[in-house]
């Protein structure tokens, strides 16, 4: 798609790296990936991104426009060659999680997914002699807007085959979660210094399907836990970036370079409603009050509502006795009863409400006028008066 050259800038005087696209073609796809391109990195502003200076098009050849970036140029290895160098420690291993995790939690804020996270899009910068190398995450050249357009036709595997996430290869819609997904594979490298997922496009997408990373029984189990937790084939399942920087940033303090505990979101689950008990089934009225209802078997039907009723044949309540007078009376005794019984309430309502009022103040008495002002003003006193 690109070559990148290392380059002068003769206005600043600044070394920095310039990223020439192949000469555009009429394949739309790929226009609207080098326009997204440009148009991502404009918009991005972070320690461990690569940033962008400028853009344009070279067009010195004719009819052959060519795209370029210029972005800073890290003075350094990516993370590919540092692995085959010799295999990292923990501590410089979590140093780059840190970075890389801390830079996706950025990009995911903005509705940005990478989409093409593994070693040779990981920069080392060099900060001070003797400090570990600080990551640098570039390429986003085909990463897309969550909620935007697709950049590729819908099953269109994009990416990496070795690093790709299991939604990736199916090719289905795809969440922040996938950036960890790959990420996972690259701190995975880091650990055993070789490839998860070796061989063909085919045959790497195939294999995540079918097993889950290995992970060697010399990795401590804080690390392994980290990784399992990462590469989980449902997406729901991995952490965030933002969670999983406060993880690998505990690392860097622990003395044995850990990784802390990932934050468990675990599911609520809601209270079951109290049991109900049992509704008394209708009973026929019964000629005398003493003699209750039986169900078969001769039980009380009485006792689903009373335990202690079966131990006691034969009584009822007072309030039980007064419904089911209640319910046997005639339609006019039931209407009169109600009515007294709404009227007690209203009564005792209306004497609370007029206990509660405030008595009102006295009317404080105008001072002495004499004249005919001063009986006018008593006269006016008397009619306001209640």
């Amino acid at each position: 798609m690109a070559s990148v050259y290392a380059a002068k800038d003769m206005n600043l005087g600044r070394d920095v790296a310039l990223k020439l696209f192949a000469p555009q073609s009429a394949d739309a796809d790929e226009l609207k990936r080098q326009e997204a391109e440009i148009q991502l990195l404009a918009t991005l502003n972070h320690p461990s991104l690569v940033t962008l200076f400028d853009a344009g098009t070279d067009t010195r050849i004719p009819g052959e426009p060519r795209p370029f970036l210029t972005m800073e140029l890290v003075d350094g290895q990516d993370l590919r060659t540092r692995i085959r160098h010799s295999p990292l420690p923990l501590a410089e291993i979590a140093v780059i999680g840190a970075g890389v995790s801390d830079a996706l939690a950025y990009v995911h804020s903005l509705g940005i997914i990478h989409r093409d996270i593994k070693p040779a899009n990981i920069l080392l910068v060099p900060v001070r002699p003797g400090e570990p190398l600080r990551p640098k995450l570039t390429d986003f050249g085909i990463a897309r807007m969550m909620d935007g357009t697709r950049l590729t036709a819908t099953g269109t595997m994009v990416g990496t085959a070795a690093y790709l996430s299991p939604e990736q290869s199916r090719g289905a819609d795809l969440g922040p979660a996938s950036d960890i997904y790959s990420l996972g594979l690259v701190l995975l490298e880091c650990l055993k210094g070789e490839i998860e997922y070796p061989g063909s496009a085919v045959e790497s997408a195939v294999a995540r399907l079918h097993r889950a990373p290995g992970i060697p029984d010399s990795v401590p189990a804080e690390w392994a836990k980290l990784i399992r937790s990462m590469t989980a084939l449902d997406p729901l399942d991995r952490p965030s970036a933002a969670d999983l920087e406060v993880a690998l940033r505990h690392a860097l303090i622990s003395p044995g370079a850990l990784p802390g505990l990932l934050a468990e979101e675990r599911t609520r689950v809601l209270p079951a409603p109290p049991a109900r008990p049992p509704r008394l089934p209708a009973a026929a009225p019964a000629p005398d009050d003493a003699s209750p209802t039986r169900s078969g078997g001769g039980t009380l039907a009485l006792h689903r509502l009373d335990p202690d009723a079966v131990a006691r044949p034969g009584r009822r309540s007072l309030l039980m006795r007064s419904a089911a007078r209640f319910r046997r009376s005639r339609r006019r005794t039931r209407i009169l009863l109600s009515l007294a019984l709404l009227a007690v309430v209203t009564g005792g309502v209306a004497a609370v409400v007029a206990l509660a009022t405030p008595e009102p103040p006295d009317v404080a008495p105008y001072p002495a006028v004499p004249g005919e002002l001063g009986e006018h003003l008593k006269e006016l006193q008397k009619s306001v008066e209640p």
